[in-house]
């Protein structure tokens, strides 16, 4: 198995023990199941602190959505937004548009998409995940979303015909993806001339050690597979993509993201990584 495969397997593997605590079990997903490392929003200390969630109770959710996109989400919904922004929030949705979302998860980017775009709209969530996209679907029955569906798929090789969407939003996945390269491509190829794409993502401020990038665990934790910024950007204009602008930028606290690499004892890269992981808001257009 090459290393590419051995990572998807991996992330396949971790984010489908996630959606299984809630279609089989119906029990809710912790933000940070046990050891396994998150894409936590920089503006917390980490969604995997146990201080931190047992003092507040704050989920991952209520912390990158408003209370009021929450509110009728039941929570096998927001119990598994492990993502690090809210892309619909930059996306400019319009009434009537198509909309792929990268990654869908559970799909709670894909239900607050769908209520912007209307009835006349129309929302794809694609996922890697079995489990995920079964989930998604179960949960788009609980709320009702009748202008949504969830393909299972790759987003190196997304199951979708040439331009054929108005809007790409994704969610803290791009990250996840060995061959970013081929995701910008799909996402260009997909896309019709005009067409926006909104995405959060995790990327890097100068070099990451190579203990972190040769670790599995980090890949699935959304820190190996980051790119520097730079180097992320450039990957969307290289595939076609103009006006790429980052809209926000936040550097992550790194204090409790353990899980991180090879040797036992990662914590000794810690103070490695401070200042170096961000999580940031992009948009970029399909002349």
């Amino acid at each position: 198995m090459s290393e590419e495969s051995k990572v998807k397997e991996k992330v396949r593997e971790r984010y489908g023990e996630i959606a299984v605590q809630f279609v089989e079990k119906g029990e809710p997903a912790s933000c940070c199941p046990p050891q396994q490392a998150s894409c936590c929003p920089p503006e917390q200390t980490s969604c995997c602190g146990p201080s931190q969630a047992d003092v507040t109770q704050i989920t991952n959710a209520m912390r990158l959505y408003s209370a009021q996109e929450l509110a009728d989400l039941p929570e096998s919904v927001t119990d598994v937004a492990l993502g690090c922004g809210n892309p619909t929030a930059i996306a400019g949705l319009k009434p009537g548009e198509v909309v792929l979302d990268l990654g869908s998860g559970g799909g709670i980017d894909c239900f607050l998409a769908a209520h912007q775009v209307g009835p006349q709209g129309r929302v794809i969530g694609l996922d890697m995940t079995p489990e995920m996209v079964k989930l998604a679907r179960q949960n788009a029955k609980k709320v009702g979303a009748t202008n949504v569906e969830f393909r299972y798929g790759e987003m190196e090789d997304m199951p979708l015909p040439d331009e054929s969407v108005d809007v790409i939003i994704s969610n803290c996945v791009v990250n996840l993806s060995p061959d970013k390269d081929k995701v910008f491509s799909e996402a260009y190829r997909v896309l019709r001339p005009g067409g926006r794409l909104a995405v959060s993502d995790i990327v890097t401020q100068g070099p990451l050690p190579e203990v972190v990038r040769r670790s599995v665990e980090a890949w699935v934790g959304c820190v190996a597979g980051a790119l520097d910024e730079t180097v992320y950007l450039d990957k969307m204009r290289q595939a076609g993509f103009t006006q790429v602008e980052v809209t926000a930028r936040n550097l992550a606290e790194m204090e409790d993201w353990t899980e991180l690499g090879e040797p036992p004892e990662p914590v000794q890269y810690l103070d490695e990584l401070k200042g170096k992981v961000a999580s940031i808001k992009v948009t970029a257009r399909k002349p």
